[in-house]
């Protein structure tokens, strides 16, 4: 059996992960792996299927992301995560568990985050993330659904265990993605996770 591995992209809401993801596991096929994207946005409505939106269910559903990567890698699959992951306790849970794991952490300023999330159409994730929760911490308003908006309620806590760093606040998404790959590229041929040397 192929060993498996997981690659966590992690970062703000609108910083860019999500998209970052999505190549990283195109580029994974390219290269002769069988990728299966995990998104902790679609992940956790599946977890928890009336979600209250709490801190201790974010972190029990984090829980379970983690523990499902790592029974895929147990699976030999190459498994890119898809989760903000705010607390670095959620990302040393699933190295933890995962023999071939890296945190690809994609890092822009929380301005430059609101302004690309302010353009994002309602997906998995609720659209007017910030503005709900700034206005909220304002007036008090209730938006049904609006849980702890990270960057906002609570602070994303960079890990230094990260194994790639990639600030995008002023490159293009191009960039970030050649980055990000050239990083991949250098880390799975280190660790011998290749094709041609499985």
């Amino acid at each position: 059996m192929a060993e498996g591995f997981a690659v966590w992209v992690v970062g703000l809401p609108g910083s860019g992960k999500s998209n970052l993801a999505r190549s990283v596991a195109a580029a994974l096929a390219e290269w002769g792996f069988d990728p299966i994207h995990l998104q902790m946005d679609e992940r956790r409505k599946v977890y928890f299927p009336e979600p209250k939106y709490t801190s201790e269910e974010r972190e029990a559903a984090y829980k379970l992301f983690a523990e499902e990567a790592a029974a895929l890698v147990q699976e030999g699959r190459a498994v890119v995560m898809d989760g903000s992951a705010y607390k670095a306790a959620f990302r040393d849970y699933a190295r933890s568990l995962i023999p071939r794991f890296c945190e690809i952490h994609v890092q822009c300023s929380l301005e430059a985050a609101m302004a690309r999330e302010a353009k994002r159409p309602q997906g998995l994730v609720m659209a007017g993330l910030y503005a709900k929760a700034l206005e909220r911490q304002k007036t008090g308003q209730q938006f049904p659904g609006l849980g702890e908006v990270i960057g906002v309620d609570v602070p994303f806590e960079q890990s230094p265990a990260a194994e790639c760093v990639i600030n995008n606040e002023h490159i293009p998404k191009q960039e970030t993605r050649d980055r990000a790959l050239a990083f991949l590229r250098a880390w799975l041929s280190d660790s011998c996770l290749t094709p041609a040397c499985r």
